[in-house]
């Protein structure tokens, strides 16, 4: 079978139950002019035991369609979020 595609991101919003949207950044090399340019990319990733939050360093993996617009889930959550940060933002 084929390989699934994994990535590790950043959590940007927990505001969805068993739902995280994670932003994984990647560097690419413009074609023509060779400058590297920092590439974004957003997705909905289930977690299902709510384990992530909002700054935490997650895996991901593709999975099959879970919904309209869920294909990840969450595997492991690689590096919590600081306490401080999150009580600014509240």
């Amino acid at each position: 079978m084929g390989n699934r595609k994994k990535y590790t991101g950043t959590v940007i919003s927990d505001k969805m139950q068993k739902t995280r949207i994670v932003k994984i950044m990647r560097m690419r090399k413009h074609p023509k002019y060779g400058r590297i340019n920092k590439q974004f990319n957003k997705f909905k990733v289930h977690d299902e035991n709510n384990a992530s939050k909002t700054g935490d360093t997650v895996s991901i993996e593709e999975t099959r369609p879970l919904s309209k617009e869920k294909r990840y889930r969450l595997i492991s959550v690689i590096k919590k979020a600081r306490a401080e940060i999150l009580a600014k933002e509240e």
